[in-house]
C-alpha cells in the first residue's frame, strides 16, 4: 500500500518575499480623504455629513478608511452588505457609537436578522415585505432596532413607491411603531448633470414623501447632490465617489484632493523599429524608432482592457519621468507596454517607476481614456498590489 508522506509546512512569507520583483505600488493617502469629508461636511452645513464605504471603500480598504474618517468626525457610514457591516464596525469597534446603515435591503431571514443586531447594524428596507418582517423581528427581540426605509423618487432600482410609503407612513412613526424609523433616503437618477430637470421633479417627489413623517432624518444627495444648486442636503448627505478623490461635477474642475497613487516599475526595455508591432494582435504600430517599457500591471488588476492603444483609440498614459507617455497596444492582464520614446532621461531604465493614477493622471482621466467611469477605476482597484497607507491619524 502506497503511503503518502505528510508534506513540510511551508514557512512564513517574509517581506522581501510578499514585495515582489516589478509588484506595482498602490499609495492612499488617508490625510487626503479626511480633508475631502471635511471640505463635503463644510459645504453641507447644516446638514450632517455621512460616508459611503461601500465596495472595499471605492477599493482604498475599509477598515484605514472608516478609521481615518471616523477620527475625523464622521459620525455615519453606509455600506452595501451585511458583511461590508461587519467589517466596518469590527474595524471602528464593536461598543462605537457610529451608526452604519445597509442600503441593499435586508433578506427576510433569522441568520441575516440575527447579523444586523450582532453588528449593530441597520438595514435600509426597500419594500413594504421588508418592513413587516422587521417590524415582526423587532417585536420578537423586545429591543428597539432602528432601521431606514429607501423610497423611489424615479431611479426604479431599489426602494419604496412615494404612494407605497405613504399608505404605510403613519404606522411607521406611531408610539406604538414597532422599531424606531431612523432615516428616510432617496437616490437621484442624474445629480451629476446639473442642468437635468429630473433634479427638479425627484426633489418635489422626495419632498412631498416625507411630509408625513416631520422630524425624521431625511436624505437624498450623494456627492454631486451635494453641488447641486437646489441644495437638496436635508438632514444627512451621502457622499462615496468625491470622498475618494472623483469629480463630482460632469463638466467643472475637480474640487477633491486624490487619494490613490499607483506606480509600477519597469520591468523591461524595448527598442524597436518604425514598422514593429507591440502587444496582443499586432494593434499598434512604431510610426518611428522606438523604446517600449512594459510594466507589471494589467486587467487582472484594474485596469480596463479598453484603455488599450490601437490605430483607432489614444488609449491610457502613464508619466515616466516627468513625461506623459502613451500605452502602446492592447492592455494584457498582467502588462501594460508604454511608449518612453520621448523621454530624454538617463536615469530611464529597468526598475524605472511609472505612475499610473494620481494628481496629474486621475481616475477620470483614466476612465476617460478607457471608456468608462472613474467609479469603476476605483472600485477596480486591484488586489495584486503592494498598498501603503499614509496619513490619518
Amino acid at each position: 500500500m502506497l503511503l503518502f508522506k505528510a508534506m513540510t509546512p511551508l514557512p512564513a512569507l517574509t517581506s522581501s518575499v510578499v514585495r515582489e520583483h516589478g509588484q506595482a505600488t498602490l499609495s492612499v493617502d488617508l490625510d487626503a480623504l479626511v480633508a475631502n469629508w471635511r471640505l463635503l461636511a463644510q459645504r453641507s452645513t447644516p446638514a450632517a455629513c455621512a460616508a459611503v464605504v461601500k465596495a472595499d471603500a471605492y477599493g482604498i480598504g475599509i477598515e484605514p478608511a472608516v478609521r481615518a474618517l471616523a477620527h475625523a468626525g464622521c459620525k455615519t457610514f453606509f455600506v452595501a452588505h451585511v458583511s461590508e457591516g461587519a467589517r466596518a464596525r469590527l474595524a471602528l469597534g464593536p461598543s462605537s457609537p457610529h451608526t452604519i446603515y445597509v442600503l441593499n435591503g435586508v433578506l427576510e431571514d433569522a441568520a441575516t436578522f440575527a447579523a444586523h443586531e450582532e453588528y449593530d447594524l441597520r438595514p435600509i428596507l426597500v419594500s413594504v415585505e421588508q418592513i413587516r418582517a422587521w417590524e415582526a423581528h423587532a417585536r420578537a427581540s423586545g429591543k428597539p432596532l432602528p432601521a431606514g426605509v429607501q423610497i423611489d423618487t424615479g431611479i426604479h432600482r431599489l426602494g419604496l413607491a412615494p404612494a407605497s410609503f405613504a399608505e404605510i407612513a403613519g404606522t411607521l412613526v406611531q408610539p406604538a411603531a414597532a422599531f424606531p424609523l431612523a432615516l428616510v433616503m432617496s437616490h437621484f437618477v442624474s445629480s451629476e448633470m446639473t442642468g437635468d430637470p429630473l433634479n427638479d421633479s425627484q426633489i418635489a417627489r422626495f419632498k412631498n414623501a416625507i411630509a408625513p413623517v416631520p422630524g425624521i432624518t431625511a436624505s437624498m444627495a450623494n456627492s454631486s447632490g451635494i453641488f447641486l444648486p437646489q441644495k437638496p442636503l436635508f438632514d444627512l448627505v451621502r457622499p462615496g465617489y468625491a470622498l475618494y478623490g472623483g469629480n463630482p461635477h460632469q463638466d467643472q474642475a475637480n474640487p477633491m484632493q486624490a487619494v490613490v497613487r499607483l506606480q509600477a516599475p519597469i520591468i523591461q526595455i524595448h527598442h524597436v523599429e518604425a514598422g514593429a508591432t507591440a502587444g496582443y494582435n499586432a494593434q499598434w504600430t512604431a510610426k518611428r524608432p522606438s523604446r517600449l517599457a512594459t510594466i507589471g500591471i494589467g486587467y487582472a488588476d484594474g485596469i480596463p482592457r479598453n484603455a488599450m492603444a490601437t490605430e483607432g483609440h489614444i488609449g491610457g498614459e502613464a508619466i515616466v519621468l516627468g513625461k506623459r507617455c502613451p500605452f502602446a497596444g492592447r492592455v494584457s492582464m498582467d502588462l501594460i507596454i508604454i511608449d518612453v520614446t520621448d523621454v530624454d532621461d538617463p536615469a530611464l531604465k529597468a526598475g524605472t517607476p511609472v505612475e499610473l493614477l494620481g494628481r496629474d493622471i486621475t481616475v477620470d482621466d483614466l476612465a476617460a481614456r478607457s471608456k468608462t467611469i472613474g467609479y469603476e477605476i476605483l472600485t477596480g482597484l486591484g488586489r495584486r498590489y503592494h498598498r501603503v497607507y499614509s496619513g490619518g491619524s
